[in-house]
Formats: C-alpha cells, structure tokens, sequence
C-alpha cells in the first residue's frame, strides 16, 4: 500500500469515527422527553430483545431486594441476579413488612431508609442495564400504604361507612403522597368486589355490598391516588382489584368459583369498575376466581371486550399474585406452564404479578408460536407509558429528607381519626344512654380488643410503633379525664378458649357505672400462623386459637358468631346489671342477636386504625356525633344468606325460624340527633339521553345536638322487560346541620342512572313509571314519590 493509499485509508476510518461518535452523542428517542409518549414506546420497542420485553411485564416480590445495615441501605445480591438474568422492569411490595415477608421494625425500613432503598434499586437498575429503563414499583396502599412509619386509616368497610366520597379522597392523597415519597408508582387498592358473602375472609377491603356505593368509593379513591398529573411527585397509579365479582364466592372460600349470570355481571358486579376506569384508573388486577367456568386471568371476554372494547381503559392489566400459574395448579384449564401463559397473555393479561408465571414460560409460548410477538408487545408497551407518563426516564428518584418528614405527619394523623369518627355506626342507644355522662366517676373497659393494638388495624398492615396506635382503653382514659377511674380487664381472647381472667372482668363490671365491652374479631397475622406463596393465610382444622386472627385473606367462616368465649363474657357482664355499651371491632358483620336484645348500646368500629381509640372515645363521650351508616346489611343467621338489600324481584319472604329481614339494613346508622324530612318535589324534563329528574327536599335537624345526616335516595323500576332490584340505591348525600337548622337538597337523575340491562345485552333506557323513596337507611324511608319516563 502506498503513502496516499494510507492516507486515504485514514481519513475514511476517521470519517466514520467521527460519524459514529456523533450518533453516540446523539439522544436516543425513547431518551427525548420532548417527544411524544407514543413514539418513545415505538423506539424502546424496537431496541429490546425478547427477553427484555418480558422482563418489563415480570413483576417480582420485591422485599428481598435490598440489604440494611445500619442506616446504610443497598441493593441485594438476588436483586442483582433478578435484574442480570430475568431483566426484570417491575417490582411489588418492596417496602412490604409484615410477618409472611418476615420484616419487622428492626429488619424492615423507616420511610427515610425506604426512600434510600428505592433510590438505590432505581439507581442499581439505570446503570447496570442495557436500556437504562427505570424501574416500576407498587405497594399495597389500601387503607395506607403497608410500610413501616406510615399512617393507618380504617379498612374500606370503615371508610365506605363514611358515606363521605370526599373525605376519602382526600384521605387516598394523603395515602399516595406517603407511597410516592418513599419511591412507590403504583398503589394496589381501591378493592371494588362487591361484599354479599360476609363468611368470606376479605370483606374487610371492599366498600360492601352495593355498587353505587362502591362506585363512588371506587372513583374518590383513584382521583385522590392519581390526582391531575402522575408527574406531581407526589401522586401514584391506582389499581383497581379484583377483576372481577371476586366477593361472592361459593360457600364463602376465598378465590372460589363465583356464579353469576351475565347480565347479573353488568347489572351489579361491573358498574364499580366501570366508574373507577372512567375516572382514569390506571392498572386492574384480576380476581383468582372463574366466572361460568372462565378464570378470570384468561378471559378474553372481560379483559379485552369489555375492559378495553368498551369501556375504553388503556393501561396495564396485572394478574393477582400466582394466578397465572394458577390456571394450571387450580383451575386445571392449562396443562403446563407454557399453555397457562399463553392464555393469559393472549386474554389480555399483561404483567405477571410473581415473575414466575410469564417468564420462561412465555418466552417459550413465544418461540412456539402460541403468542404473536406483537401481543407481547402490546403489553410492555403498556406498562412502558406508565413509566413515560409518571416521568420515571427523567427523574427516578425521591427526596429521602422529604420521605423522613412528611410520611405520618401530624395532618395525617388527625386525618386518621377523622376518617374513623366519621365511619362509626350507633346500631343501638337505648334510653339514650350514649353519650356517656362525664359526671361518671368509675367507668369499665373489658374486652379482647379494648388495648390491642393490632386487632384494631385490620389486614394488610405492616408493624407499627406501639406509641403510634391508640387502642379503646387509651382512648376513654384520655377523654374521661382526672376524677374518673377507668379500670381495664382483657376478659377472654377472640379465639381461645382459656379463661385469661373472665373472674376479674366480672367483679371490674359489678364495680363499674358502666362496662364498655370491646369485643369481635381479628386481622391480626403473627408469626405462628402458616402462610401461602400467595400471602393467604393457611388455617388448620386442629387450629385451637393460638392467634386470634379470624377474618382477613384466608380466614373464612362457617358462621358469623362471635368465637371463642366472647359471648359468654359480654352475657354475664350484662347479668350484672351494669348498663353495658358493647364496641364492635371486627371486619365482617358477625352474629348480634342477643347483643341486639341485651345491651344498652353498640357502636361497630370495624377496623378503625391507628386513631381508632380516640375517635371511640370521641362517640361515647358526645365529642363527635355518630353519623356513620352500614355499607351492607347485618343478617340475623347465615342461613339467610345472602341477605343484601337490593336482592331481585320478587322480594323475599320468612323462614319457619326466622323472618326474611337482616338484623340491620343497609344504610343504617343512628344519631344523637334527630331530623325530619319534608316537601318532596320531582321534576322530570327531556327524554332518553337528556333526560332529567331533578328531586329536591327539605331535611331539617329536630334534636338539640348537631350532627351529620346521610341522605339516600333509593329507586324503584315498577315494569321492566328483565327482573330489576327491589329497590336501589341510586344517589347520597352526608351533610351537617347545626340543631334546628333545615337544609334544601337536590339531586338529580340522569338516564345513566335509570338504564337497564336488557335481554340484547344492551344498557338501555325504557320508557315506564318509577318510583323514589328517600330516607335515612334502605329501610327508613321518609319521603316516596312516582314519576313516568315516556
């Protein structure tokens, strides 16, 4: 080669040097944050390989990924493993603790240490992969986020009894602000299954049993987590679980197979996802359960016609933890692996909530030809607009400072117990006896839940700081004040049978000028009880009530009595004649006949959280007016089950033993304060889409103390061409009226409202007479009134 030829030889390499080290330079799409959203998807697309793809819909369990020492917290070996060989995009429950993930206050994260594990798992995940894609992280936030240093507000059976959509949408910011701080995105919660089987273990997260009621429930919850922009900083995504009609599964077992029809299915079961997904819900899990013999992690027909044809959603579907697998171990509809991620993937399915289910089972389902590869892709494109919408590609990491302050603030706190005074039920007051006088010089408190801290907080709660929860005793100490001498006696436990002092509870009663018996049942895990890879509890037969856990994921009953000897404490307490306030803290509606018939009073907490004690003790004292009302109907037996209200025509009618009503309707809740209702007036203008009912009424507060009202307004379809509910609620509304005052309310009704699901399977709205009633509970009515849709 000559001396020119060298030369020329050169200064192409250099050419091309040059050139190729401005492409480097250069941004990647996917890397512009100016560009749009869409075409960012299209580019990371096209530069993962497939099991690169797969690992941004694999969602790991994310408590083992980082290591503490001290106050130093670092990304885990086995988070580095998971990130090398699975590629993994997302992670759930990282900052987890409870005893199945076996974190505890010393092993666990404060939120500042929380904030510096997600900043180093962001970190770790940006650097060391090929694509610098950032991380996905979701937590469990269903009545706060379950981490360690975070506030406990009450389980949503206690929020729904609010009857207070905005009060929980602001507690559901709160809860979102506490999660985004310490590095979460995704909330998993609001729970909208409708509770009409109360055996079933985890009525305690849904908002009961009706579906408007849910609905609203359901759209507060996702307005308060996701806010107007999921860039805020301190906003997350909601996920709407569990998709779907989860809640009343045969025979009560949780996950069981469900039986409903398909226009029961749109009529009742739907309607709560349907308004979440309107009001901009991100993420739906699905539910364990088969629906008609279709599990619901494979079925085309709800995640795709329904969820995304119909209803318009375009976020992520994420399966419920194992249920993918599931559809080969439980539902025997897949016979291997492969078959079983095929399935789900080409239903609609798109991240895999345990990183087993997809995986190597997809990749291989791919390679096979059982799934298009532009199936795969749509599902991480999916998941991939979150991660671009949320701004995790500019800016993944969070404030630890911010996290150490903010997180359980005093704000929160006094939200808490707003929240639980607010969802206080008075089932009963006889002679007036709440609230209690603070001429009262000796005042007892018995019970199993009087001073336990976690039976108070419900399932799905990490360890908490004693100092941070305010049981019932706690509570009454602090609002009786100096001059009264509150004794306390635990009685009994909720499930064993031991005496564990009933002697002394009896002889503090007989002293006492009243018993406050706090009494009903518990969520509490501990580390005795046995737990499946799915965070179910395991429950033995020979089981003889080592723990008191009765309800929450896996506990479900074969009856609804109160167990162990609970009720031979509260019946020899009242034998004592010592006037008796009975305080219910549970998280399912269990048996009160003869507390109905015997005490003086009963107030239902269900779980009340962390300020629980003191919003008690605010009720019995008459510093805060009763005014919560029941999210679902309270049965006599379970052999009237199911007893829900709004049951389809014709209506239901007695037993031999026992008359066909509950013990307590839905909606029910009593007051220190009375009001009346007057001067219903119904307008009715337009037609079909434009139709509307305007309904306006007089409610005026007769008693001498101030108090909430809530108002329902419930509807009946007279003829129809399909069997409607015998009534339904359609609007509410809680509002305050100071002693004496009246109040004008209005609602109106639109033909969403008034529309069926007819025998073509289509919403629509038939012309014909309906009638209104509106009351205080689906059994109080105080105002009827009819009008015709032509």
């Amino acid at each position: 080669m000559n001396k020119f030829s060298r030369i020329g030889l050169l200064s192409v390499v250099l050419i091309i040097t040059c050139y190729e080290s401005g492409i480097a330079q250069k941004k990647p799409v996917y890397k512009d944050a100016a560009v749009p959203t869409a075409l960012r998807i299209k580019d990371l697309l096209g530069r993962m390989s497939l099991e690169e793809k797969v690992g941004q819909i694999s969602v790991l369990l994310g408590w083992d990924m980082y290591s503490k020492t001290g106050n130093t917290v670092t990304v885990s070996d086995e988070f580095k493993k998971a990130l090398a060989v699975q590629h993994t995009g997302m992670l759930w429950a990282t900052l987890r603790a409870d005893p199945w993930t076996k974190k505890t206050l010393l092993t666990g994260l404060n939120p500042g240490l929380a904030a510096k594990a997600t900043n180093a798992i962001q970190k770790y995940t940006i650097e060391n992969s090929r694509l610098n894609i950032p991380m996905l992280l979701a937590e469990e936030c269903p009545h706060g986020h379950m981490a360690i240093g975070t506030t406990v507000f009450p389980t949503s059976i206690g929020q729904s009894s609010t009857w207070n959509p905005d009060l929980i949408q602001e507690m559901a910011a709160a809860i979102a602000l506490e999660a985004r701080l310490q590095g979460a995105h995704i909330g998993y919660g609001p729970v909208l299954d409708l509770a009409r089987e109360p055996r079933w273990s985890r009525v305690e997260e849904t908002y009961g049993e009706d579906p408007v009621l849910n609905s609203r429930m359901g759209e507060a919850m996702v307005k308060g987590f996701q806010g107007n922009d999921l860039k805020s900083g301190i906003n997350i995504a909601a996920t709407l679980k569990h998709f779907t009609a989860y809640g009343v599964p045969e025979g009560g077992h949780n996950g069981g197979s469900v039986a409903v029809g398909t226009r029961e299915l749109f009529q009742s079961y739907l309607p709560p996802f349907r308004a979440a997904v309107k009001a901009g819900a991100q993420s739906v899990m699905t539910a364990y359960n088969s629906i008609d013999g279709i599990p619901c992690s494979a079925n085309h027909f709800l995640l795709t016609d329904v969820l995304r044809k119909q209803w318009g959603f375009n976020g992520f579907v994420v399966s419920d933890l194992g249920s993918i697998s599931g559809l080969v171990s439980s539902h025997h509809v897949a016979a291997n692996a492969t078959e079983g991620a095929a399935m789900a993937i080409n239903a609609g399915l798109d991240a895999d909530l345990s990183g087993y289910g997809y995986g190597p089972a997809l990749i291989d389902a791919l390679r096979k030809g059982q799934v298009p590869e532009s199936v795969l892709d749509t599902a991480v494109a999916r998941v991939l607009r979150i991660k671009f919408e949320m701004g995790l590609f500019e800016n993944p990491y969070v404030n630890v400072q911010k996290a150490a302050k903010i997180v359980r603030s005093e704000a929160h706190v006094a939200l808490a117990r707003n929240v639980a005074s607010a969802s206080l039920v008075l089932l009963k007051n006889k002679n007036n006896i709440l609230p209690l006088s603070h001429k009262l010089k000796r005042i007892a408190v018995i019970g199993p839940n009087a001073d336990n801290i976690y039976n108070q907080l419900g399932d799905y709660t990490a360890p908490q700081d004693e100092n941070a929860v305010v049981t019932v005793l706690e509570g009454i100490k602090s609002q009786a004040g100096k001059g009264v001498k509150v004794d306390y006696a635990k009685g009994c436990a909720i499930r064993d049978t031991t005496s564990a002092g009933m002697a002394e509870a009896i002889e503090l009663a007989k002293n006492a000028e009243v018993a406050v018996v706090v009494l009903g049942g518990s969520s509490a895990r501990d580390f005795k009880t046995e737990y499946l890879n799915t965070g179910a509890a395991q429950v033995k037969a020979a089981d003889t009530g080592v723990s008191d856990m009765e309800s929450g994921e896996g506990f479900d009953r074969s009856t609804l009595d109160l167990m162990g000897r609970q009720m031979e404490l509260l019946q020899r307490i009242v034998k004592t004649g010592t006037p008796v306030v009975l305080v219910l803290i549970k998280g399912r509606p269990l048996n009160l006949n003869w507390a109905a018939d015997h005490v003086d009073a009963i107030v239902d907490a269900w779980y009340p959280g962390q300020e629980g004690g003191n919003a008690i003790a605010d009720v019995l004292f008459g510093a805060y007016n009763p005014s919560g009302r029941l999210p679902l109907s309270i049965p006599k037996s379970v052999g009237q089950l199911p007893v829900y209200y709004n049951l389809k025509k014709p209506a239901s009618h007695s037993y031999v033993e026992v008359n066909n009503r509950p013990l307590y309707p839905f909606g029910y809740g009593l007051s220190y304060t009375t009001f009346e209702y007057s001067n219903l007036n119904i307008l009715v203008s337009g037609a079909q889409d434009n139709l509307s009912v305007k309904v306006k009424l007089n409610v005026k507060n007769t008693g001498e103390r101030d108090g909430d009202e809530v108002t329902q307004l419930y509807l009946v379809d007279k003829v129809s061409s399909v069997v409607t509910p015998v009534k339904q609620l359609k609007k509410f509304k809680r509002f305050f009226l100071k002693s004496g005052a009246q109040k004008e309310l209005e609602f109106e009704l639109n033909a969403e409202d008034l529309k069926l699901f007819n025998q073509q399977m289509n919403w629509v709205l038939e012309p014909g007479d309906f009638s209104l009633m509106l009351g205080s509970s689906s059994d109080d009515v105080r105002l009827k009134g009819d009008f015709t849709v032509r």
